[in-house]
């Protein structure tokens, strides 16, 4: 499929990038698939990869509800938790961003990808030049910044305590953008950081 590529010139271009990153914005990102989702009012979604087996069931009927509501989703969907968030999402009609953490330069596209793409809900989005085909812990992280950047707001159903998933809560919460949670004994560290419950949500 046809790779894009979106310079800061461009009308496609998030204003969210220059805005979060400054000198550091990427000059250029790439994609596959619909950009007029990327007009679309957004739902960032991260998650530790080990989640407490109530948490998990939380998520999946949270999943269900915002899929029936067509609201659009961006993730990395790489923890096990996020890659059933996608699953439950690829069946719905709602769009979806998916942004891997390496360039989608020759990167394969699965065969459940194929046809939310050729439906125009699914696209494919990285801030990695060509020759960063490789995933590493700094591009993941790197990613999520991204991901988080062009997110209007952000869902974490689970951070372990001195986890990735907790520090990036940490760094995101400045952004000044709303950070949710489930409300759950789990969930403790988060409310402590400043994150609020998901019911409060603005789907709007």
């Amino acid at each position: 499929m046809e790779i894009i590529r979106i310079t800061k010139a461009d009308e496609n271009y998030p204003k969210a990038l220059s805005q979060h990153f400054g000198k550091h914005v990427p000059k250029a990102i790439t994609a596959i698939g619909n950009l007029a989702i990327l007009r679309n009012k957004t739902l960032a979604v991260f998650s530790s990869s080990k989640c407490p087996g109530k948490v998990i069931l939380q998520t999946y009927d949270l999943m269900k509800k915002i899929r029936e509501a067509g609201i659009t989703v961006v993730s990395g969907f790489h923890s096990p938790m996020e890659r059933e968030c996608l699953n439950i999402l690829l069946k719905g009609k709602q769009p979806i961003i998916f942004c891997p953490a390496r360039s989608i330069k020759g990167m394969r596209i699965k065969p459940e990808y194929k046809k939310p793409l050729d439906e125009g809900r699914l696209l494919i989005l990285s801030p990695f030049a060509e020759k960063e085909k490789r995933i590493s812990s700094e591009r993941a992280l790197e990613r999520n910044r991204f991901i988080a950047a062009i997110g209007d707001s952000i869902f974490i159903p689970y951070a372990a305590p001195n986890s990735k998933t907790e520090e990036l809560c940490k760094e995101l919460l400045p952004w000044n953008k709303p950070v949710y949670t489930l409300e759950d004994e789990f969930n403790a560290n988060l409310f402590r950081l400043g994150a609020k419950n998901i019911v409060q949500f603005n789907r709007k």
